[in-house]
């Protein structure tokens, strides 16, 4: 869990056999008498806050972001409310539906991702023909025979591929804009689970088999992450970040993200103002690394003493940053 900035909050464990669904409310409960919260808002995607959680938040007096299911969207379009016309003079518009009584449904067109969700599915239906006709050539040759045998096949290599939000927030309290920002914000809960688990602190293998073990192997891997996206905040000036956060909160919620004319300078030049190079946060930590502490010893007599390598400009830099951090 984090907080809408992306910065860790808590991370609890559960068995390998147990639902996202139903861990769910125990959480918010539990973030709720933990840190005395009186109003929340709780965001999530489809698979976590089903319509049986929303029935149990709703009951609570939580509020909550979510997405709608393919199935509901159909509906909708069933029913006439969501028409493409509709998009014609704006990208986002709200609207209700008596299956949803109490909760605001907000629609979203975002054209360049029309265009290139309809280049993959042109691309997917190329591919399926080309296997179909694999299939079809086998069955010509005899190699495929009787319908159980050619189902088989075609569902081996046949591919599948699995708009609008719903939430339960008074407008006074949150608009149609920022329930959509604050449902994209998903992304650095995301990506703050992805680092944990892949990228760079790679949770797994778990070489532990108690329960109090791997809770603490968790823990200990998630206050890393904690530390690691402290240093990333105080280090943007020296990396290819966007400085520029605020404007998140006011730019198009469903146009594509775009970033900050300093953003793109640093990303295109590969150097800062100053002309010093832009690092990553990788390269950063490498160079950072070169310093160390030496035991020391004057030639021909026994004492010895530490002494640090004298820090370049930037490990100089990287360290005032890193010392204004507050927690």
């Amino acid at each position: 869990m984090t907080d809408r900035r992306g910065c860790p909050v808590a991370i609890s464990v559960f068995s390998g056999d147990t639902g996202d669904a139903t861990t769910f409310l125990p959480q918010v409960r539990k973030l709720r008498d933990a840190f005395e919260l009186e109003q929340m808002v709780l965001v999530g995607d489809r698979g976590m806050i089903s319509s049986a959680s929303i029935a149990e938040l709703r009951a609570e007096d939580f509020g909550w972001i979510t997405a709608l299911k393919s199935g509901q969207i159909r509906t909708l379009i069933d029913d006439g409310q969501l028409q493409l016309g509709l998009f014609d003079q704006r990208n986002l518009f709200e609207l209700s539906h008596p299956d949803f009584p109490g909760e605001r449904l907000v629609a979203c067109r975002n054209p360049e991702l029309a265009k290139l969700r309809a280049h993959k599915r042109e691309a997917l239906i190329a591919a399926t023909t080309e296997e179909l006709e694999k299939v079809r050539g086998m069955v010509a040759r005899g190699k495929l025979k009787g319908s159980g045998e050619i189902g088989v096949r075609v569902g081996r290599g046949g591919a599948r591929r699995h708009l609008c939000h719903r939430y339960g927030v008074a407008k006074r309290t949150m608009g149609s804009d920022d329930a959509v920002r604050n449902y994209k914000a998903l992304s650095s809960v995301e990506r703050a689970f992805r680092s944990l688990k892949t990228v760079d602190l790679k949770v797994r293998p778990i070489h532990h088999r108690l329960e109090n073990r791997v809770r603490a192997h968790i823990l200990l891997c998630m206050l890393a992450y904690y530390v690691e996206w402290h240093m990333r905040e105080a280090w943007q000036a020296l990396l290819f970040a966007d400085e520029d956060q605020a404007a998140k909160a006011t730019r198009d919620p469903v146009a594509p993200a775009r970033r900050s004319d300093a953003a793109d300078r640093k990303a295109s030049s590969k150097k800062l103002e100053d002309g010093t190079p832009v690092h990553s946060f990788r390269t950063l930590l490498e160079e950072l690394s070169t310093i160390v502490r030496n035991t020391c010893r004057v030639p021909k007599t026994d004492p010895t003493f530490p002494m640090l390598t004298i820090p370049n400009d930037l490990q100089l830099s990287a360290r005032e940053l890193v010392d204004k951090i507050t927690v």
